[in-house]
């Protein structure tokens, strides 16, 4: 007797073990913070972890600040997975932080602009471009904006809102004013003159905050903003007369992207976690919670939020790209520039 209970007591040990072993294996991802946070932990991580076996950790923040935190634990990385905006996450690739991505399971559903390389992946579409108050245009009898040289006019003077080159959104208003004036990513000049000439005597503020640049509309000190579909989105929920405008010289892309991280302990489960973005249904909360447009062709949207976000083949090729490549290398330079020539 004493026998069979001495077995059973191993076989419940050996159970607990493998339960335990189980329970250990820990997925820690990278990501935004705020609204995407909890995104991820109301609405994505739960299904995962059942799927997968797995306790996910989220660690949140700012693209810059876990592209920093990948710099300062390089050889001993805590995250296994990131998530960053796109023009940080060439950054990470090009220093080496992003491991090979196992191929897609379905590589002709996923747009090809979403396809960054072979070690990073876009799962979602926001596209930068402008958000005005319709209450404040109606009153004053003005139509949307519709070209990004509206920046210039005069009747937006001290009611604009741009966010800095720190933040993409304004990198991104650099770059069209570059272009529009006969530059472009690798002949910066024209867009600092007319940033500072033409564009900086409008703005009330450089705002980079997310939640400031939503007050800023509340509070009614601006009508005007350069911001994405998504932050617009996310402030016409709480009510707010909010709305999205895509200039005619096309909206720049901005996209949430993922890689798995070199050296991960779990590297399948970060295989899995990437994979699991890009899926459909997932790709239909993320756009419902966040307002990003999906990169998965198969994602159907309800009108709603298909009349809002970039969707659909017809408006993705409408997108404009920047190149990273020029930018990211030049980006400390151009950032002093803007200190001294635009936020004078």
């Amino acid at each position: 007797m004493r026998k069979v209970i001495a077995a059973a007591l191993a076989g419940v040990s050996f159970v607990a073990i493998n339960v335990a072993h189980a329970q250990d294996k820990v997925l820690t991802v990278g990501g935004y913070g705020g609204s995407f946070e909890t995104l991820m932990k109301e609405l994505i991580i739960p299904e995962f972890e059942k799927q997968h076996d797995v306790t996910v950790q989220f660690v949140s923040g700012n693209s810059t600040e876990n592209l920093a935190r990948l710099q300062a634990q390089k050889g001993n990385q805590e995250l296994d997975v990131v998530i960053l905006d796109d023009g940080p996450m060439y950054q990470a690739n090009a220093l080496g932080f992003c491991a090979p991505m196992a191929a897609l399971a379905q590589p002709d559903d996923i747009y090809d602009i979403a396809k960054l390389g072979p070690n990073s992946i876009g799962f979602g579409f926001v596209a930068t471009g402008f958000t005005y108050n319709t209450e404040w245009f109606e009153k004053e009898g003005w139509d949307p904006p519709k070209s990004w040289k509206d920046l210039t006019d005069p009747k937006y003077d001290q009611i604009l809102s741009i966010p800095p080159i720190s933040n993409t959104y304004g990198l991104h208003v650099l770059v069209m004013m570059a272009r529009l004036n006969g530059g472009g990513e690798k002949d910066i000049d024209p867009g600092f003159k007319a940033m500072a000439d033409d564009v900086a005597p409008n703005v009330l503020v450089f705002e980079p905050s997310s939640g400031k640049m939503s007050e800023l509309f509340q509070s009614k000190e601006i009508a005007l903003s350069i911001w994405g579909s998504g932050r617009t989105k996310s402030l016409a929920d709480t009510g707010f007369p909010a709305k999205f405008a895509y200039p005619e010289e096309g909206a720049v892309a901005l996209m949430l992207a993922t890689c798995p991280v070199v050296e991960s302990d779990v590297s399948e489960e970060a295989q899995a976690f990437v994979q699991y973005l890009l899926e459909p249904e997932i790709q239909v909360r993320l756009a419902d919670a966040m307002g990003s447009g999906p990169v998965n062709k198969k994602a159907v949207l309800p009108d709603n939020l298909a009349a809002v976000l970039p969707y659909g083949p017809e408006q993705i090729a409408k997108l404009v790209a920047v190149d990273w490549d020029v930018i990211n290398p030049a980006r400390e330079e151009w950032t002093k520039r803007w200190s001294h020539e635009v936020e004078r």
